[in-house]
């Protein structure tokens, strides 16, 4: 696969964590996405995004904290098949994006960005940005793995 359009070299795994990791210690921030100013979980993939490629594909509409129960449509997954690479779960490696779904039976509303193969960066409500452990109780709530366009390993 070749480098997003606008992009001079395809990113590579250690690109994105260290632009992921760049956003440590920002706080959450509802529909936020920027470094040390505030963001959510999709927001701190959209900053990656950022990062790597340039704008963002689409304009990413409002959302509430409870999108997508209602008519139980999935606009994360929607989002990320759109703009990622969907690869299954087992071979997400550093660099990826994992989307997790909370509660058993429930959309998928939380993302995170695979650092190592044991630990991931993600915002969660009420907090900062961290790097924290890929424990067995987030391992499974993973609903699916995404990769950026064009990485280069």
């Amino acid at each position: 696969m070749t480098a997003a359009p606008g992009v001079a070299a395809a990113p590579t795994r250690f690109a994105i964590v260290a632009a992921a990791r760049a956003f440590i210690g920002t706080p959450y921030r509802h529909q936020a996405s920027l470094a040390d100013a505030g963001c959510d979980c999709l927001g701190l993939v959209r900053g990656v995004w950022r990062a790597l490629y340039g704008p963002e594909p689409e304009a990413v509409p409002p959302y509430t904290p409870d999108y997508g129960e209602a008519d139980r449509s999935e606009p994360l997954l929607t989002l990320g098949h759109r703009h990622l690479v969907p690869i299954p779960i087992a071979v997400a490696q550093p660099g990826d994006i994992l989307a997790f779904r909370m509660r058993s039976g429930r959309v998928a509303k939380h993302c995170a960005i695979l650092s190592t193969p044991k630990t991931m960066i993600h915002a969660q409500s009420n907090d900062c940005v961290r790097e924290v452990s890929l424990s067995a109780a987030w391992r499974r709530l993973i609903a699916s793995a995404f990769a950026f366009p064009g990485v280069a390993d």
